[in-house]
C-alpha cells in the first residue's frame, strides 16, 4: 500500500487503485450527531434520524509512529492508518469529541463499479445505485411497496418490509475493484452505493476499526474475507439421502405422511417437525409453544420413533428460538435465576411475538448463556434430536438494560452471532459437530464460523420478485460474497397472508430449485390448511420424490462443493462472476446460479412459464435433460415441471455422474 498524507491530502494507492482519497476540498470523513426515532413491532423496526449536525472534517494533523499514521481530525476524530503488507489497509478510529454519534466516511468509486454482500439481500445482488440500511430485522412481507400484500401487511401490522430488510446484514462488502472492506461496528449502519465518484458508509457509532483488502481476483477475495471472519464445517453425510420433510400435528400425523411419501418414492433424509414442543394458535396462523420441551401428549411415544427413524437413515429435527413464553415451566427458572433482560423499571422485558409474551434470555450474563446452552443440549441433543431450526435473534429490543451494561443500539446487530454460538458450543461439547444439522436466518458478520447452514427466512408463497422463490437466489448469493456458503430455504415459501396461498405449481417450481442446492427441505407454512401441501395430491408425491432422488444422486457432486466451503470458502452456490469475472452480463446477473464449479442452474420463476431464458457464460455447456451442447450467450431452453434449467461444463470430471442422472430421471 502507498499511503501519502501531505500539503493537506490523504491518498492510499494499491494494485486496484486508489482506496482512500481525501483533501480540504472533497473530504473523505464527516462527524456529526443525530437523534434516532425507532418504533419496534414484532421484530420489524421503522428507523428514522434527525441529524443536527454534519461537519466535514477537512483539515487533519499527521504524525507518523510506531502503528502507522496517525492523522488528527480537527480535534474531532483520531485515525490511525496502516498496511501490513501490500494487499492490507486498516483505519483505526476513535472519537475525541464525546458528543460525536454519527460518522460518514467515503470510499472513492468508479463509474462502472459493481458491489455485493452487505450480508443477505434477498431484492439486489449488485448494491450499486441504491443505499442499504443495515439492521437486523423481519425481512417484511412482499418487501415491494407496490403491491397489496406489502400494503396489507404494513397497515395492520407495519411489516411490508423494503427491498433492504434482511435477517443477515453485515457491514462487509466486496467491490468489483477487486477489494473487500469491512467495518468493525456493529451499530445502525447505512452502505450507500448511489454515487458515482464515491460510497458513503454512514455509522450511528464510530467503528473500532476498518480494514480493506485487495485480491488478484473475486474469487480469491471471497476467500481471503472467509478465511478472517471464519468459515462453515461441512454437513452432516446423512443429509444427501434425501429431503428433509417439514411436518407438524403429532406422532401418527406425521408417521404417516412419512411412510406415505417414502412409499411413493420421496428419498428422506430427516423430519423435521417444529411442533415438538406444542402449538399455539394466533390470528397468525399455527404458531409453537416457546417452552422448549418435548410435548408429550401431542407427540407420545416420541423417543421410540426417533430411534425408529434412525434404523431407517433418518434423522429427527425439532425447533428452538432464544425466547420463553411467560407462561411456560422454562421462563419460570429463568426468571427465579435472573437471566433474562430487563426494562427500564427493572422487571423482565417481555416482548409481543404476536399474541403471547416471551422473555428475552441475556447472552451478556455468562450464567443465563450457559443456562441455555445446557437447555439445548439437555432437552434437545440428550433427547435425541440431530438438527433444529435455531429461529429469531433479530428481535432484541433497543430498550432492554442488559447484564453487562452494553448499550442494545449496539447488541442489536451482534445478537444473531451470539445465538449462533450458543447453538455451536452445544453441539461442540456434545460431539456433535458434523452430525447435526443445525439451520439459522438471522446472521452478522462472524455467524459463518458458528453457523453450518444458513435459511433464507420467510418467503411469501408465490412468485413475486422480491419475496418470492427468485429472492432466495439473491440472498444465497450475496451471503455467498460474505463467506456463507450453505444455504436452503423452505421449499414453497412459508409466509401465507390476505388471500395469498401456496399452489402445487410453486411447490415444484421451488422443489426444482431445491433439488440443486446443499439441502432439501419442506415447510407447512404459517397456514398449513389454507396452502397447498405435497402430500395432499399424488401425483405430487411422485413428481417430488423424483426430485428428491436426483437430488441424493447429486451427492457425490454435493459433497465436494460442500467440502471445497469449508476449505476455501467458496459457496456451493456461487455467483457466475467468481468463475467468469470478465463477463460484464455475469457481474449482474442474480436469476442464475452455479452449483460448484460445474453445474449452472436458472430456477423456473415466473407462473405458467414451460420455458426459461437464460445466459451462459463462454464455455461448453450440456443441457442436462437433453444432452444438447451449447456455447455461450442467452439462450431458451424448455423447462416444463420437473425439468428445470440445468447445464453442466463438458469438462467437467463428474460429467459422467451428470449424464448418469439425466439417463436415469
Amino acid at each position: 500500500m502507498d499511503i501519502r498524507c501531505e500539503n493537506g491530502i490523504v491518498s492510499v494507492g494499491s494494485r486496484v487503485g486508489e482506496l482512500l482519497s481525501h483533501s480540504s476540498e472533497a473530504p473523505m470523513l464527516f462527524a456529526g450527531r443525530g437523534e434516532p426515532s425507532i418504533d419496534m413491532y414484532r421484530g420489524n423496526f421503522k428507523i428514522e434520524d434527525y441529524v443536527e449536525s454534519r461537519v466535514p472534517l477537512r483539515s487533519f494533523s499527521a504524525e507518523k509512529t510506531e502503528a502507522g499514521v496517525e492523522l488528527t481530525f480537527e480535534n474531532a476524530l483520531r485515525v490511525t492508518v496502516s498496511s501490513s503488507d501490500d494487499d492490507t489497509l486498516e483505519l483505526a478510529l476513535s472519537a475525541l469529541d464525546p458528543d460525536i454519534n454519527r460518522l460518514w466516511l467515503r470510499i472513492p468509486a468508479e463509474k462502472d463499479e459493481h458491489c455485493y454482500g452487505c450480508g443477505e439481500q434477498m431484492s439486489y445482488f449488485d448494491l450499486r445505485g441504491r443505499h442499504f440500511p443495515l439492521w437486523t430485522s423481519e425481512p417484511g412481507v412482499g418487501r415491494d411497496k407496490t403491491t397489496y400484500v406489502t400494503w396489507r401487511s404494513d397497515v395492520e401490522n407495519k411489516a411490508g418490509g423494503d427491498y433492504y430488510n434482511t435477517n443477515f446484514p453485515a457491514p462487509l462488502y466486496v467491490s468489483s475493484r477487486r477489494y473487500w472492506l469491512w467495518a468493525d461496528c456493529t451499530a445502525y449502519a447505512d452502505f450507500d452505493f448511489r454515487h458515482e465518484s464515491f460510497h458513503e458508509l454512514q455509522f450511528w457509532a464510530v467503528p473500532k476499526k476498518i480494514r480493506i483488502r485487495t485480491g488478484e481476483s473475486l474469487l480469491a477475495l471471497v476467500s481471503d474475507l472467509s478465511a478472517f471472519f471464519g468459515r462453515q464445517s461441512t454437513l452432516p453425510d446423512w443429509v444427501y439421502r434425501g429431503a428433509v420433510l417439514g411436518l407438524q400435528g403429532g406422532t401418527e400425523r406425521v408417521s404417516e405422511i412419512v411412510e406415505r411419501s417414502r412409499k411413493l418414492g420421496v428419498a428422506v433424509s430427516g423430519v423435521w417437525c417444529q411442533d415438538w414442543e406444542g402449538k399455539r394458535v394466533t390470528s397468525f396462523g399455527k404458531r409453537l409453544q416457546w417452552d422448549w420441551r418435548w410435548n408429550e401428549s401431542m407427540y407420545p411415544g416420541l423417543p421410540e420413533r426417533i430411534k425408529a427413524y434412525e434404523k431407517d437413515g433418518i434423522r429427527f429435527l425439532g425447533y428452538i428460538n432464544p425466547y420463553l413464553v411467560n407462561d411456560g415451566l422454562l421462563f419460570r427458572e429463568g426468571a427465579e435465576k435472573g437471566y433474562f433482560a430487563l426494562n427500564d423499571r427493572g422487571e423482565i422485558y417481555l416482548v409481543d411475538f404476536g399474541e403471547f409474551y416471551c422473555g428475552v434470555v441475556d447472552f451478556t450474563n455468562p450464567a443465563a448463556f450457559a443456562w441455555f446452552k445446557e437447555i439445548i443440549k439437555k432437552n434437545l441433543i440428550d433427547f435425541g434430536l440431530r438438527g433444529w431450526m435455531a429461529d429469531f435473534g433479530e428481535y432484541l429490543p433497543i430498550d432492554v438494560r442488559l447484564y453487562d451494561g452494553t448499550d442494545p443500539m449496539l447488541a442489536h446487530n451482534a445478537w444473531p452471532v451470539e445465538w449462533a454460538r450458543c447453538n455451536y458450543e452445544a453441539l461442540k461439547e456434545c460431539g456433535l459437530l458434523g452430525e447435526a444439522l443445525v439451520f439459522m436466518r438471522a446472521g452478522g458478520v462472524g455467524t459463518q464460523k458458528y453457523c453450518p447452514l444458513l435459511w433464507a427466512g420467510d418467503q411469501s408463497v408465490d412468485f413475486s420478485v422480491h419475496d418470492g422463490l427468485i429472492s432466495v437466489v439473491s440472498g444465497t448469493l450475496s451471503a455467498a460474497m460474505c463467506g456463507c456458503g450453505l444455504n436452503h430455504s423452505d421449499i414453497g415459501g412459508y409466509t401465507s397472508l390476505f388471500g395469498n396461498c401456496r399452489t402445487k405449481e410453486l411447490f415444484l417450481r421451488w422443489a426444482e430449485m431445491a433439488a440443486f442446492s446443499p439441502v432439501m427441505r419442506t415447510h407447512e407454512g404459517n397456514r398449513p390448511d389454507e396452502n397447498f401441501q405435497y402430500y395432499d395430491d399424488e401425483d405430487c408425491i411422485v413428481r417430488f420424490g423424483r426430485l428428491t432422488r436426483i437430488y441424493a444422486s447429486l451427492a457425490p457432486y454435493l459433497r465436494k462443493a460442500v467440502k471445497e466451503n469449508s476449505e476455501t470458502g467458496i459457496g456451493v452456490q456461487r455467483p457466475l462472476l467468481l468463475h467468469y469475472e470478465g463477463d460484464p452480463r455475469c457481474m449482474t446477473e442474480q436469476t442464475e446460479y452455479l452449483l460448484g464449479r460445474d453445474v449452472l442452474v436458472a430456477p423456473v420463476y415466473e407462473e405458467g412459464a414451460q420455458t426459461r431464458t437464460l445466459y451462459l457464460p463462454a464455455d461448453e455447456w450440456i443441457h442436462l435433460w437433453s444432452g444438447k451442447r451449447c456455447g455461450g450467450g442467452e439462450i431458451t431452453v424448455d423447462a416444463p415441471l420437473g425439468y428445470p434449467a440445468v447445464f453442466y461444463r463438458a469438462s467437467s470430471p463428474d460429467a459422467a455422474l451428470f449424464a448418469a442422472i439425466a439417463g436415469q430421471f
